[in-house]
């Protein structure tokens, strides 16, 4: 059982640990703020330096095996460890941030583009949303000025709980079409980007993000593609 610290603080960059696990896939920690691949969003990378001073270079990160494993896929140096290695788990966090600041953008689009999401992606300085439309296709300079704005607006982000009985009573909260959240551990965790009088974007997400949406940056909407006969992309990237 891994504690996953990246679930309540985004921001930390690091954290003392210990190796729990080892196999052919890489290494399980007693606790991590590594994000492992998964919701469209890349795994995290960095290192994990021991306290012997041996470095252990962190490729990858993906879910392990049931809902507490996360599993540190290793590149040079991996000979080095064994069960009951201590040392400091050390993100590649401008990376990182870069990651989140593009998933909190994506939610802004899903606000924005009012259709059920059937893909998407997170990448480093860009990313995409399907959309299950047709005829509705957005002018991509309008899309981006109107994300701009949001972005300007500085809205808070937040991350709250919710049981899965709350989750089955509100269907609404879950936008994407083909990834559902993970249900079945008794909660499941909520996104939500502030509003006036209600919020601009509430949606299940287990993902990293900022604190406030302008942190952000600009962003531009690069083009909008048709996918198949009710599938539309939108392509986004920073801008500066």
């Amino acid at each position: 059982m891994t504690t996953f610290l990246f679930r309540d603080d985004a921001y930390l960059t690091h954290c003392d640990a210990v190796v729990t696990a080892i196999d052919e896939r890489g290494f399980q920690t007693n606790q991590t703020v590594f994000y492992p691949l998964g919701g469209g969003q890349p795994g995290d990378v960095g290192r994990f330096v021991l306290s012997t001073g041996e470095i252990v270079e962190i490729t990858d990160t993906v879910k392990g095996d049931g809902p507490d494993g996360i599993i540190h896929r290793t590149g040079s140096g991996s000979a080095a460890l064994k069960v009951g290695s201590t040392g400091k788990l050390e993100l590649d966090w401008a990376r990182r941030h870069r990651l989140m600041r593009m998933h909190t953008c994506l939610h802004l689009l899903s606000a924005l583009v009012p259709f059920p999401v059937t893909g998407g992606s997170v990448g480093d300085g860009k990313g995409r949303l399907d959309f299950d439309m047709a005829d509705s296709i957005p002018d991509k300079d309008t899309l981006t000025t109107k994300l701009n704005e949001l972005i300007r607006e500085d809205h808070a982000v937040t991350a709250r709980w919710i049981t899965d009985e709350e989750l089955l009573g509100n269907p609404e909260l879950v936008k994407t079409m083909a990834v559902k959240p993970p249900m079945g551990h008794g909660r499941v965790r909520l996104i939500e980007v502030a509003g006036m009088d209600r919020p601009l974007d509430l949606q299940a997400c287990g993902g990293t993000h900022v604190r406030q949406t302008g942190e952000i940056g600009p962003v531009s909407v690069r083009k909008i593609e048709n996918k198949g006969k009710q599938n539309r992309r939108v392509n986004i990237e920073f801008a500066g």
